[in-house]
């Protein structure tokens, strides 16, 4: 389909981007990579009479490391994360979680603030986020402030990001231990029927701490504490890792969609989940 006529805007600074949602209010909407928006545009799923682009906007691309913390800019591609070898090193479970999204194509495009920023349930990164525990910086007229991802979704494509702010950039803590992206899906390029992220560390020979979250089973990304309680002080055995998935079945909310019934959709929850808390472990 073809998306309802829209006004096309390409600011060079955050200044023209805020003043141009403070101008034209509910009818603007900003772009990353465009690969969630547009589509939603031609289904005229949404209506965006006003369409800001920030692929001009000097600064978001950027990468940045420390020994404690990382931050991504909002316009930051899937691509770049890919092929980044600090940042691989220091996190890599971003790197096999961005390998699993879509196709190369859109991954050359496909930004990590757009996949994060609009509260999609079904894409990637935004549970991610929650297992890693990381903030997001938004910038608006009032100016800056951060949100943890795991406050930040509210309902399907409801956020707590105001129609007036623009999501800049995305910090987390450095990943320690073993990490795994597990993911289900119909077909390449396809959202997840069920994807699992996890980070496990080890002490003694027992998990020391552990951060589990899941995609496209809920309305919001879902990061289960009962899920971490169950792992933690255990030997990972079988039976703590059966407690854990049990736990998470019962905090997600899966419906029934074309990617299958929610029985089925439950069971794939509970297989990913139990692949990507043993592929963590042995990686701790």
């Amino acid at each position: 389909m073809i998306p309802a006529a829209f006004d096309y805007y390409r600011p060079t600074d955050m200044a023209g981007v805020l003043a141009l949602l403070q101008q034209h209010g509910d009818d603007a909407r900003v772009m990353a990579g465009g690969h969630s928006l547009i589509p939603m545009m031609k289904l005229r799923m949404a209506e965006v009479p006003h369409l800001i682009d920030l692929q001009d906007v000097a600064g978001l691309d950027q990468i940045s490391l420390s020994a404690e913390e990382i931050t991504l800019g909002a316009m930051v591609t899937q691509h770049t994360i890919i092929n980044h070898s600090d940042l691989a090193q220091a996190a890599p479970i971003l790197r096999e979680a961005a390998l699993q999204i879509a196709d190369p194509q859109v991954r050359y495009m496909g930004t990590i603030g757009g996949n994060v920023a609009n509260g999609d349930p079904g894409n990637d990164m935004p549970g991610l986020m929650q297992c890693l525990d990381a903030r997001l910086t938004l910038i608006g007229p009032e100016g800056e402030r951060q949100v943890a991802a795991r406050d930040y979704y509210e309902a399907a494509y409801m956020t707590d990001r105001a129609d007036d702010e623009v999501l800049v950039a995305i910090t987390l803590p450095v990943p320690q231990g073993g990490y795994a992206y597990e993911k289900q899906k119909r077909k390449i390029g396809d959202y997840a029927t069920a994807a699992a992220a996890v980070q496990i560390s080890k002490a003694d020979g027992k998990v020391a701490t552990a951060s589990v979250a899941m995609t496209n089973l809920s309305d919001v990304p879902v990061w289960s504490e009962a899920a971490n309680a169950a792992l933690i002080g255990s030997e990972c055995t079988p039976e703590a890792v059966k407690t854990a998935v049990a736990a998470m079945l019962g905090d997600i909310d899966p419906s029934e969609d074309n990617r299958g019934p929610v029985a089925f959709k439950r069971h794939v929850a509970g297989v990913v989940l139990t692949r990507a808390i043993n592929r963590a472990w042995s990686r701790a």
